[in-house]
């Protein structure tokens, strides 16, 4: 998700020299549990995943929007759509289906992360 944001990792904690050696200290049931993306500019949310032990059984618990298309109506917005879609499938996203226009609301792309989670280019 940093990547598909412009979003970057933040240094390890003190100690540490990378999140790797971080993660080794901790005890095992902990390792690989949570994971951590910042916006570079300082201005956006830190985002930051933590693993739960249940499965997914349903929907994703949280659904990610990334307005790409801000302002842009018709085959102007869909061409947008198309080119982000693009960068992000190089990346191992997948491409779900495109929702086109409506007359309520404006087209979005459906994708799926490398795990399988939704969010959607709008």
């Amino acid at each position: 998700m940093c990547e598909v944001l412009g979003y970057v990792v933040p240094p390890p904690p003190e100690g540490f020299a990378t999140w790797d050696e971080f993660d080794r200290a901790l005890p095992p049931e902990r390792q690989g549990s949570a994971f951590a993306c910042v916006d570079p500019t300082g201005v956006g949310p830190r985002l930051f995943f933590q693993r739960v032990p249940e499965g997914r059984v349903a929907k994703n618990r949280v659904h990610l929007d990334v307005r790409v298309g801000t302002g842009l109506v018709g085959d102007e917005r869909v061409a947008v759509l198309e080119a982000e879609c693009a960068r992000l499938v190089a990346l191992g996203t997948v491409r779900v289906r495109l929702l086109i226009a409506d007359g309520v609301n404006e087209s979005c792309l459906v994708m799926q992360d490398v795990e399988g989670n939704e969010f959607c280019l709008d």
